[in-house]
Formats: C-alpha cells, sequence, structure tokens
C-alpha cells in the first residue's frame, strides 16, 4: 500500500514516469518552449528568442558582479527587450562609467551604464522598511510600494480616489518622510493572496473546517530536508491539503507547517518516500521539467522572463517587474516586507497561489498573490522567492527520485534581515 501510495504521489505531482503521455523535458527543450512564449510576446523570430534567454541565464554572474563593483553607487540593473536587447545599470553620483559589451550566449550585449540616480537601491529598501508605517498610515488604504530599479525611486501605487488630492502633492509628502526620490503612480487595483474557491504545477484541494466549502490552490517545488520529502505550496492555501490525480482520486498530504509572515508565503505538506524534482511546465501538465537550479531573488533583474504553471491558468510566461515590492494592504500577517517579486500580466487567477515560477528549469519562486484592476484582469502577480524556504527544507533537484541522504538538494538562503543589502 505504501508503494503504491508513493507512486501515486510521484505520478501526480513531480515524478509522474508511469504514464506513457507525460513527457520529461531536457534544459534545451525547455528552453525552446519557452522561448516560443518570448518570440510571440516581443515578436522576434525564434532563433533570437533562444540566444537571448540564453544570453539572460548567462548574465546572471556578470550583473552579479557588476552589483558587487558599485555596490555604493547601485540604484537598479534591468533588461531591455525593445527597441534593442540589452542591459542597463543605473548608478547614483556623476561619475561616469563607460558602456560595455558581453558575448552571452553566441550573442553580443550591450551594458549602458546611467548615472545621477539620487539614492542607491540600498537606501530605497531601506526607507520601506523603516518608514513603511507612515507611509501606509498616510493613505485610506495602504499602499503597494517597492523599488522601481529603472529609475532608483521608491514606486507607491495608490488609487484614483487617494489621487484626488494631488499627486504632486503626495510625492512631495510621501518622499519628505522617506528621504529619498518618490514616484507615484495611480492605479485603481486590489492586492490578493490567490487562494480560490476550490482548484496547483499539480491540482490541490481541501475542505475549509470554517465553511465546509472546496478550495483550490497549486503544487509548487519538491522539497526536502535531508530525511524527509514533501511539496510546498502557498501557507494561505488551506492546511490539509490533497493532490487531485487524473483519476479524481486524493492523496493527502501530511502537514508540517505554514510560513506567511513579512516575508514568507509557504507551507509544505510531506509524502511518504523519496520524490524527484519535477513540475509541471505545461496547461495540459503532460509536460514535465526537472528543477536543475536556482536562482535567488539578488540575481532577480527587472525585465527577466519568466514563466509560471497554475491550476487555473495553465502555463505562461511573462517579465519581471518590480524585485523590491511590498504588497498593499496586510497579505502578510500584516504589512508585508519588501522581498516579493513581481511579474506582468495578463495571466493570474484564483487557485493559481503556490504554482511554480521558473526560467526554463531554473526554479525562481512560489506564486503567492496578484493585483487585480477594477475590470477583474490581472495587472501582476507576485511571488516569494525560493531563498525563503524555512530551514532546514531546501529544493531537490533532478529527475530520478533519491532516497535521503543520497542526493544533496539546494541549499537555502538566510532569511532576509534589515539592513542586508547594507545601510543608507
Amino acid at each position: 500500500m505504501r508503494f503504491l501510495l508513493t507512486c501515486l504521489l510521484l505520478t501526480l505531482a513531480f515524478v509522474p514516469r508511469v504514464a506513457a503521455a507525460q513527457t520529461v523535458e531536457t534544459p534545451a527543450e525547455a528552453l525552446t518552449r519557452d522561448a516560443a512564449e518570448y518570440a510571440k510576446l516581443f515578436a522576434v523570430p525564434q532563433e533570437e528568442a533562444e540566444r537571448r534567454l540564453t544570453a539572460l541565464e548567462a548574465s546572471v554572474p556578470v550583473t552579479d558582479e557588476i552589483e558587487a563593483r558599485y555596490r555604493d553607487r547601485i540604484a537598479g540593473i534591468s533588461i531591455q527587450h525593445r527597441p534593442d536587447f540589452r542591459i542597463n545599470v543605473y548608478l547614483t553620483g556623476g561619475d561616469p562609467v563607460p558602456d560595455e559589451t558581453l558575448q552571452l550566449g553566441g550573442m553580443t550585449v550591450p551594458v549602458a551604464f546611467r548615472t545621477g540616480a539620487r539614492a542607491s537601491r540600498d537606501r530605497v529598501i531601506w526607507a520601506v522598511t523603516w518608514h513603511q508605517a507612515q507611509i501606509r498610515a498616510m493613505f485610506t488604504r495602504p499602499p503597494a510600494m517597492g523599488l522601481d530599479p529603472r529609475t532608483g525611486e521608491l514606486v507607491v501605487l495608490i488609487t484614483s480616489g487617494e489621487a484626488k488630492s494631488g499627486v504632486e502633492q503626495w510625492r512631495a509628502k510621501v518622499e519628505a518622510v522617506a528621504g529619498v526620490p518618490v514616484s507615484i503612480r495611480v492605479v485603481d487595483h486590489v492586492d490578493v493572496n490567490l487562494s480560490a474557491p476550490p482548484l496547483g504545477g499539480a491540482r490541490l484541494e481541501g475542505t475549509s473546517p470554517d465553511d465546509g466549502k472546496r478550495y483550490l490552490c497549486t503544487s509548487g517545488f519538491a522539497v526536502t530536508d535531508g530525511t524527509r520529502y514533501g511539496i510546498a505550496t502557498a501557507a494561505h492555501c488551506l492546511d490539509q491539503m490533497s493532490f487531485i490525480a487524473p483519476d479524481h482520486s486524493e492523496v493527502p498530504l501530511d502537514f508540517v507547517g505554514q510560513w506567511g509572515w513579512g516575508y514568507h508565503d509557504v507551507q509544505i505538506g510531506t509524502v511518504p518516500g523519496p520524490l524527484a524534482g519535477l513540475f509541471y511546465a505545461d496547461t495540459a501538465r503532460t509536460i514535465e521539467r526537472p528543477v536543475t537550479g536556482s536562482r535567488t531573488r539578488d540575481q532577480t533583474r527587472a525585465g527577466d522572463f519568466v514563466c509560471h504553471r497554475g491550476e487555473r491558468t495553465g502555463y505562461s510566461c511573462a517579465v519581471v517587474e518590480l524585485t523590491d515590492f511590498a504588497p498593499a494592504g496586510d497579505l502578510c500577517g500584516g504589512a508585508c516586507l519588501p522581498t516579493w517579486v513581481t511579474v506582468s500580466g495578463p495571466t493570474c487567477k484564483g487557485g493559481d497561489s503556490g504554482s511554480p515560477v521558473f526560467s526554463g528549469t531554473i526554479a525562481l519562486g512560489i506564486l503567492k498573490g496578484a493585483t487585480y484592476r477594477p475590470d477583474g484582469s490581472c495587472a501582476f502577480y507576485f511571488y516569494m522567492s525560493v531563498d525563503y524556504l524555512p530551514q532546514p527544507w531546501s529544493l531537490v533537484l533532478g529527475a530520478t527520485p533519491t532516497l535521503p541522504g543520497v542526493q544533496p538538494p539546494l541549499p537555502p538562503v538566510a532569511p532576509p534581515e534589515i539592513g542586508a543589502r547594507g545601510q543608507p
């Protein structure tokens, strides 16, 4: 019975090797699939899209080095896709830095340095960390806020109702409190977690003890603490969830715990056997990808092209907007820290909570919530970086189930601390 249960779990979520229809993509095949989405979004040939995505992945250590080199001056690093493909670096101060060219993924990638930013990234993040409560108290509805790495400004998203008293007045008021350059954007929106009435890469369902209704989420990545194996999803999903197999049978997860404050939105449920590091990467759940690595939030740039697979919306790809975002309201057991990453819409719906966010076979995060416009359309979604998996849990690698102790998992990154990025 234990063997049968384990096989069923693996078949449903991460190691579905028994069904003939299942396909495990190689990293090259994953690149091709994602590049097709990039080609449609940016109207470039498939070959160009593949070169660009290859260059993007190869550029991660390069931008890490640039950030370290200009640590005291960095206001932001972003990826530009139109009218040409390049990396933009925005620096404080007036001392010029010559542009560079890089050979990445078989193509030449320009790196353009712009100077004159009024505040560094560290100063803006510190401003949000220390003055968030004051800024939130200024508005009728606590606003979302974050760093725009394309301008080096603190972006505050307010409603049109708040804006009636004057956008420039609000900018001056917030800037006086924060002590950094501020940009006010008027966006009528509602930030919500994406759990939904019932419906995760795989489908998760559970019955709420409060109202007796069925609720839906999406499973994220396979994780391990070195002895146990489990599935990570969003903390705001129900504690007791089950996989819904293709034949509609249910396999319950053994709830370990949930972490849902400040910078966390993750829960873990275990299964009685080892898991492979596989996740669904297509809408129909017939194609799986192995996790071959991860990318930290610090390594993620505005303009990065990423994908996710949610139970309600299927497989879709878009670009990262902000990498230091604090959602509006009290979605994190109170105010959220500026540690969330936003990705542009239009694809997000309730039930996608907990779903994997990835680039090729690189794990990036676990989807938390989304911002909706008044007409119900998705403005953007936001996710928790896999950096913040609770210790000692970490990602499992590879397409083959491994026994405890046989294959070391990816180590987790230490949780964020105030001042971790430096002081203003």
